[in-house]
């Protein structure tokens, strides 16, 4: 998280984006969309079916300061039909997948609970897991990944005879972890090279309409030809990309231009309950851009390319006080 975010700043541009779009008649049906169920999709070659809208548990859940009051705003996502939960390691150092599995505990079977970890060593992977899942109260976890690849010199390292892709491995032969993948917020055409290179499962990746690190050219494209299952996430660019000024649009505009990608689902982090009941709201009635809609915001939003690229290098959505390690 980054040290300037501000939760007034964050929920100032949620409001300025809805304003925004006030005049959009589709709008209109997201209040009276309660009674429906989230529509599901196939998480690629998993067979599984899981909501097009993911809880993220990172920088933002953990903004819930009262251990108790998230895991109520958990416990209500889930009961709104929200069956994706993504969390790490480095979200809090381990707080996010301890409060996760306070949930767990009850409810793990009503849930697809993916984890990642940050470590480049086999060693450091597999040790960091028995972690993860003592944190997350279960034997295993249905999705796990290697937490935020870089460029080609940290694939390298992920790569080697004793690097974390061994560790990745070892995990789904254990049977620790059913199905694998990989994420990266920085270089697209690394991570198509990953999925090429090796038998992952799923990928999560950076999907807004800057095109910021030519996921939606590159790794996006090697995914569906392989037919991975595809999380998309920094949908709102850390919030770098809402408001009202050029470069920017709207949250709902967002989420609807990431979900209307071939991806399965959309992780958000929701630090309040109006954003979380707006997103299931939204998925409930969505309906995709025409093709004309999403060549408009990627137009619209280009010139802030440059900027998103800057800030989502090296950007962990932790806090962690350990960001070394996904760098060793």
């Amino acid at each position: 998280m980054s040290k300037d975010f501000s939760r007034r700043k964050f929920l100032g541009s949620l409001a300025a984006g809805g304003a925004a779009t006030a005049n959009l008649p589709w709008l209109s049906n997201l209040a009276s969309a309660t009674e429906q169920g989230l529509p599901h999709r196939t998480l690629g070659r998993t067979g599984a079916k899981v909501s097009i809208l993911a809880f993220g548990c990172g920088s933002r859940f953990l903004m819930y300061k009262d251990e108790d009051k998230a895991l109520e705003v958990l416990n209500h996502a889930i009961d709104l039909g929200i069956d994706y939960l993504d969390t790490a390691y480095a979200y809090g150092d381990g707080v996010s997948e301890t409060r996760v599995g306070k949930v767990m505990a009850t409810r793990r079977k009503e849930v697809w609970l993916a984890t990642k970890i940050p470590d480049r060593t086999r060693d450091g992977f597999m040790q960091r897991l028995e972690g993860c899942l003592k944190r997350l109260q279960t034997d295993h976890v249905d999705l796990l990944h290697i937490h935020s690849l870089g460029k080609a010199d940290v694939l390298a390292k992920v790569e080697a005879p004793d690097g974390a892709l061994k560790g990745l491995l070892e995990a789904k032969e254990q049977k620790m972890a059913r199905f694998i993948g990989m994420t990266s917020h920085t270089d697209g055409p690394t991570l198509a090279q990953a999925i090429e290179r090796h038998p992952l499962d799923c990928v999560q990746m950076a999907l807004n309409p800057t095109g910021n690190g030519s996921f939606e050219k590159t790794a996006l494209v090697a995914a569906n030809k392989k037919k991975l299952g595809v999380i998309a996430m920094k949908v709102f660019g850390q919030e770098n990309l809402i408001g009202t000024e050029p470069g920017k649009t709207d949250p709902v505009s967002l989420m609807r231009f990431a979900l209307s990608l071939p991806v399965t689902t959309a992780v958000s982090g929701m630090p309040e309950v109006e954003m979380l009941e707006r997103n299931v709201a939204l998925g409930r009635s969505f309906t995709p851009f025409s093709a004309m809609d999403m060549a408009r915001l990627r137009e619209e939003l280009s010139v802030s390319r440059p900027m998103l690229e800057k800030k989502l290098v090296g950007h962990l959505d932790g806090p962690t006080d350990h960001p070394d390690i996904f760098w060793v």
